[in-house]
């Protein structure tokens, strides 16, 4: 069977978005900081569309993070478009334009029903209202023997991570502190079926790779 494997990136202070998330700020105040070690680099820029970028201790870890991925599963609050039903006048459509850097199907938690999503580059969002498990059947039938990754955010995780769905976690420790936001491990159980597994150190980022214990 395929794994699920989650990766995101931390706060020294356990957070995954900064305070007052919004459509103007989605990761709230601060949380861009969470991500500046990643967008510098060649291996996250090339599958944006973007040209150039550094090769560092973070190159392998990147690369290997997207190798073997079929398909995605995301929060509502990831996806974005903000709470409640979806707009039928404006309908939202993500945040990464119209060609995603998925490639591949994407699941998105919520709780309202909506049509699927096909977008350029072979990316399709499956907007999935009957839970996790359904959506992590859907998504490991679509990725065709290949793995699942989880994106996140904060309160898909916990959803997993205490169901004990998760095979494989990635944290991106970033040294900064948010003082507020959301924290990825609270309302989070079955968190010792998973063991660390390998530490890398890079520029602004500690990687840490957890696995599920056999």
């Amino acid at each position: 069977m395929s794994k699920l494997r989650f990766r995101i990136s931390m706060s020294l202070d356990g957070f995954v978005a900064g305070p007052n998330q919004s459509l103007r700020e989605p990761l709230g105040i601060g949380g861009e900081q969470l991500h500046e070690w990643v967008f510098p680099l060649e291996a996250w820029r090339r599958p944006h569309g973007l040209e150039g970028g550094v090769v560092n201790e973070s190159t392998p870890v990147v690369e290997e993070e997207l190798a073997g991925i079929g398909a995605t599963i995301m929060g509502r609050n990831m996806f974005g478009g903000g709470p409640g039903p979806w707009s039928t006048t404006a309908p939202w459509d993500g945040w990464w334009g119209r060609n995603p850097p998925f490639h591949h199907p994407v699941f998105v938690l919520t709780h309202h029903a909506r049509d699927p999503l096909v977008m350029e580059g072979g990316t399709r969002f499956s907007f999935v209202t009957d839970g996790i498990e359904s959506a992590l059947d859907q998504a490991r039938r679509a990725a065709g023997g290949k793995d699942v990754a989880l994106a996140g955010g904060a309160r898909a995780a916990q959803q997993y991570l205490k169901a004990g769905l998760v095979d494989e976690m990635q944290l991106h420790l970033a040294p900064i502190l948010l003082g507020g936001g959301e924290r990825l491990f609270d309302n989070a159980e079955a968190l010792g079926a998973l063991a660390l597994a390998k530490t890398v150190t890079a520029p602004d980022v500690i990687h840490m790779k957890f696995k599920r214990r056999p």
